[in-house]
């Protein structure tokens, strides 16, 4: 059963994004990140993708070298949650999203990824149930 998250983001003109949580791919890492919760970290921007670290971590699981647009996934080589909505460096193609290494998949955003692309490096990024 999916779990509803909310991103909230430094930068004032986002607002809080709604996401959710799917166990059904990856239910250990989903479970690791759900205790975690909420989570604070510092955002980074690899190309037209959100990345920071957070206090989990996990192996990998189900993972994936190639995800969709709005997808959230964990990626166990930096223990971040990644945030994707658009071509990466490593993207082979203007319609292919590429994350550096392979990611769990744990989640999807809600909505237009897009507004991921106001996000700049070092600001600081919530993730937290969404009744909290």
């Amino acid at each position: 059963m999916e779990k509803p998250i909310r991103i909230l983001i430094e930068t004032a003109a986002t607002g809080p994004v709604a996401a959710v949580l799917h166990p059904d791919r990856c239910p250990r890492t989903v479970a690791a990140i759900r205790a975690a919760l909420p989570i604070t970290g510092v955002a980074h921007r690899w190309g037209e993708e959100v990345y920071f670290q957070i206090p989990v971590q996990a192996g990998p699981e189900s993972q994936l070298e190639v995800v969709k647009r709005g997808e959230l996934g964990y990626w166990p080589a930096g223990n971040a949650l990644c945030i994707f909505f658009g071509p990466t460096p490593a993207s082979r193609s203007p319609d292919e999203i590429r994350p550096a290494s392979p990611v769990n998949p744990v989640g999807r955003v809600l909505g237009d990824p897009h507004v991921f692309g106001k996000v700049q490096d070092g600001e600081e990024i919530v993730v937290k149930l969404a009744q909290d």
